[in-house]
């Protein structure tokens, strides 16, 4: 598979969202297990969590513990997780940026991964009530102390994304940002990125749980030229990203073998120029 960066490590161009695995209507257990271990065995070596990846808040950190039981006795797998977001009763959500929740969020995830350092740790979304500076600031000092080797952050738009690198000291090493055909107006933060050296990580990329497998349906020319190429529409939306830069890296969601399998294989599709130019329009 093709390799991509995020900092000085080298990772695959498509990643897994393992998301769909641990929310409300997830599959069994098993399957989940089957499509993480299935993402490995088609050469990915990205797998995005977090904390807040539960059907509840009854079963918070969910998706980290599937994530490390799936992943039991491999390496080589570069594992992603965020933090700053809490579940509510009923299964709704809240966010906490402060530092303290941010530091003690990062030691559960240590536990709950079974790691000592976590590859990519990420402020899941900006807090109205915490000033940013502050929430990545308990970043910085994750960094500073090894519990995290690199550090990123989600849900950001272009100057809080400046401001992040900043308090960072130009250690910002990726952004996971909604980016797909329905949703682009992430452009901007996705060009920032490319200035910076700072990975994209596209989230949602083919639409969403519900859309994903519509996505041909929606958009016509992601169907026709999959038709035209033997591909499927979602191969097609996937390489048209891969396209928009090398630090450009989705994490399409999945929750069987094979829908893993077919987004896996979008690195082996190279869209042409007219190609490109048909689906940016």
């Amino acid at each position: 598979m093709r390799q991509r960066r995020i900092g000085d490590v080298e990772v695959s161009a498509i990643g897994l969202g393992a998301m769909p695995m641990s929310v409300a209507g997830g599959p069994p257990r098993e399957r989940a297990l089957a499509t993480i271990r299935a993402a490995v065995e088609a050469g990915v070596t990205l797998i995005d969590t977090a904390d807040a990846y539960s059907a509840t808040e009854t079963d918070f950190g969910h998706n980290e513990e599937l994530v490390a039981e799936a992943l039991r006795g491999v390496a080589g797998v570069f594992v992603a997780t965020k933090g700053g977001h809490t579940r509510t009763p009923g299964g709704g959500w809240a966010l906490d940026g402060r530092p303290e929740h941010l530091k003690a969020a990062c030691e559960e995830s240590l536990r709950r991964l079974g790691v000592d350092v976590i590859d990519l740790y990420q402020f899941h979304r900006p807090d109205p009530a915490v000033p940013t500076a502050e929430s990545v600031g308990a970043l910085a000092e994750l960094l500073d102390a090894g519990k995290i080797r690199y550090a990123g952050v989600s849900n950001f738009d272009a100057a809080q994304i400046r401001e992040a690198n900043e308090v960072l000291g130009g250690r910002l090493a990726a952004v996971q940002n909604q980016f797909s055909p329905a949703y682009r107006s992430s452009e901007p933060e996705l060009e920032l990125c490319e200035r910076l050296g700072v990975a994209f990580l596209p989230w949602s990329p083919l639409g969403g749980m519900s859309a994903a497998g519509e996505l041909g349906d929606r958009f016509a020319a992601f169907a026709e030229v999959g038709r035209a190429r033997g591909a499927s529409p979602q191969q097609v939306c996937l390489a048209w990203l891969l396209a928009k830069g090398r630090h450009v890296i989705p994490i399409p969601g999945a929750s069987r073998p094979e829908s893993i399998r077919d987004s896996a294989a979008a690195v082996h599709l190279e869209l042409t120029p007219e190609e490109l130019t048909r689906l940016n329009g």
